[in-house]
């Protein structure tokens, strides 16, 4: 049987390992791990098993899409749901038990509704823009938003919550600016009645601001294995990415290699082809700027990124066809990592990761 042309290997032993780390790490508050995004493109429903084995107890998704396919795949702990437009009916999100981030009076109203229709207590958490200014209700519309949450029977307001900005930026000053309003937030509403939870920390919060810890904790990309601050901890990248070698040649002195002819051969080389390229997740800016590990070693490619394929420079070592191509993964070899990727071409590995989810990539699980 012929190897897939590419591949995403999710290590689960690694992942497992960064949730128990990170879970030690929160102290005294839950877990709450992130698998919005199909699991960041490591595969939802499979991150979470592993992850709910490993210690963490919520999970958080984006939309009540997300949340619902959890359900559907048989997984019944308890989920948060934080981002969907007006018109969504909630009601199907009630009836199956997701937890509701609620930023509007508007969308408590909606939530309200759903909870009518289905006969059941919706459980939300309210949510304070505390200064990233996206999602959220903003501090002047807050006290009027827990006040009628403290007054619908519908909703249950399990928690208060709130998103960090700058918390990957060790010691900016942002950081406790949003934790002073997100007390303040919170004070408000206790004196309305209400009796929620706190969650505040990102991963990089989790990782540097015990303080912020509160009761539950949200890491998204330190599950994965990828770290968001500029200080070493004990994290494991999950994702492999991988291929195979296709053809093998030589190829003479003076020849060129791919669209352009942007690499010309200074000496007699064997080229390696590889079958995957920006359709498959190889960004094209890498073009000229991107290594492989292949043959027990880091070798360049050479000539543009294609659509379906990229070239590799072996020189005078000797490659076959069958051969594994290594594009990046955990870096203990000295392969490429997502990071070098992200660096390399002005992004964020969080991009790389979830970029790789695509229908010529098969993903696997070990």
């Amino acid at each position: 049987m012929a190897a897939p042309r590419a591949e995403v290997v999710i290590d689960l032993d690694n992942l497992r390992h960064n949730v128990e780390y990170l879970d030690r790490t929160a102290g005294r508050a839950e877990t709450m791990v992130v698998v919005k995004a199909d699991g960041y493109g490591h595969g939802a429903a499979r991150v979470a098993r592993a992850a709910l084995e490993a210690g963490a107890t919520w999970l958080g998704s984006c939309s009540l899409a997300e949340a619902l396919a959890l359900r559907a795949a048989g997984i019944d702990a308890p989920v948060l749901a934080w981002l969907d437009p007006p018109g969504t009916d909630y009601a199907p999100g009630v009836e199956a038990g997701v937890d509701l981030s609620v930023s509007s009076v508007r969308q408590l109203a909606a939530v309200a509704g759903a909870a009518r229709a289905v006969g059941r207590r919706a459980r939300i958490h309210l949510k304070i823009d505390t200064g990233l200014s996206r999602n959220g209700s903003r501090p002047d519309g807050w006290a009027a938003l827990v006040a009628e949450a403290a007054a619908t029977p519908e909703v249950l307001v399990h928690a208060v919550w709130s998103h960090l900005a700058v918390a990957d930026e060790i010691g900016h000053p942002a950081t406790d600016a949003q934790a002073g309003r997100f007390d303040d937030a919170y004070r408000e509403a206790v004196a309305a009645g209400l009796d929620p939870i706190r969650h505040l920390a990102n991963s990089a919060a989790l990782l540097t601001r015990p303080d912020l810890h509160f009761d539950l904790v949200r890491p998204g990309i330190a599950v994965y294995g990828l770290n968001p601050v500029p200080e070493p901890f004990d994290l494991r990248p999950v994702m492999t990415f991988r291929s195979s070698v296709a053809l093998a040649k030589r190829i003479p002195v003076g020849e060129s290699v791919s669209y352009g002819m942007s690499w010309t051969a200074k000496s007699e080389t064997t080229v390696a082809l590889v079958p995957v390229g920006y359709a498959d997740g190889v960004p094209r800016s890498l073009s000229h700027r991107m290594h492989v590990w292949l043959a027990g070693r880091r070798r360049p490619v050479v000539g543009r990124v294609c659509m379906d394929q990229v070239v590799v420079d072996c020189g005078d070592d000797p490659v076959a066809e069958g051969d594994e191509v290594v594009l990046f993964g955990t870096g203990a070899h000295g392969e490429p990592t997502a990071r070098e990727w992200a660096d390399t071409t002005g992004t964020i590995d969080y991009e790389i990761v979830t970029g790789m989810y695509r229908p010529r990539v098969t993903r696997t699980y070990r």
